[in-house]
């Protein structure tokens, strides 16, 4: 009996070599100097270069509204959260910057992430290709995107919202930032109950009960 051969298979693309990098990885290496972490999806580190303070899609925009000018900020569209970067150091900041705006012990939507925490890498900021060419087409709906995109060749730390007078000339002050978050979370949490919005005592005059000095880190001898 005569033995069939299979016939010639179709050559399989080629795989990518060894150490080879992505576009994603090269844009955040070489033009911002980030670190990406491996994996699907890619992710960046927290706690490293910045921690992140995220909430959900809805109030994130109505602080972009409210806020300016804010930093980097990105939306992970598969978890349907917004991102604002902010200082290393905020996220362990958090709760008592919420006790001390008369948020504490109130169910809110905010996050922090820190040290050990990740974001999904948001897709590299490119001029839009036109269909047809390769990688052009629309984006990836799913994929994490940068509404404040940061820019390169630009320090990122000075950009970043920091407790007490703002990380620099272009960023707002964590406790502006935070206190709109937690403002713009709880309406939005009581617009799906319907009651009535709260808002603690204090909270739209805050400026007023921050003379220099005394926000929270920044008390006489600290």
């Amino acid at each position: 009996m005569t033995a069939v051969l299979p016939g010639p298979r179709t050559p399989l693309a080629a795989a990518p070599q060894a150490g080879a990098r992505s576009e994603l990885h090269r844009w955040y290496e070489d033009e911002l100097g980030w670190t990406v972490t491996d994996g699907t999806p890619p992710c960046l580190p927290t706690g490293v270069r910045f921690d992140a303070l995220g909430m959900p899609a809805a109030p994130g925009f109505a602080v972009l509204r409210r806020v300016r000018p804010v930093g980097p900020a990105a939306l992970d569209r598969r978890s349907g959260t917004l991102w604002f970067l902010t200082a290393t150091g905020t996220a362990e900041e958090l709760p008592e910057l919420l006790r001390w705006l008369e948020w504490g012990g109130i169910a809110l939507d905010l996050t922090a992430r820190g040290p050990g925490g990740r974001i999904v890498a948001p897709a590299p900021v490119r001029p839009v290709r036109a269909a047809g060419l390769p990688g052009g087409g629309p984006p990836d709906p799913r994929e994490a995107v940068w509404v404040r995109p940061p820019r390169s060749g630009c320090a990122l730390e000075p950009t970043l919202p920091v407790t007490g007078l703002g990380g620099g000339t272009d960023a707002p002050d964590l406790v502006r930032l935070v206190s709109a978050a937690a403002t713009e979370c709880h309406r939005a949490r009581l617009l799906r109950a319907g009651r009535p919005r709260r808002v603690p005592t204090g909270v739209s005059r805050w400026p007023s009960r921050t003379p220099h000095g005394s926000r929270p880190g920044h008390g006489p001898g600290r």
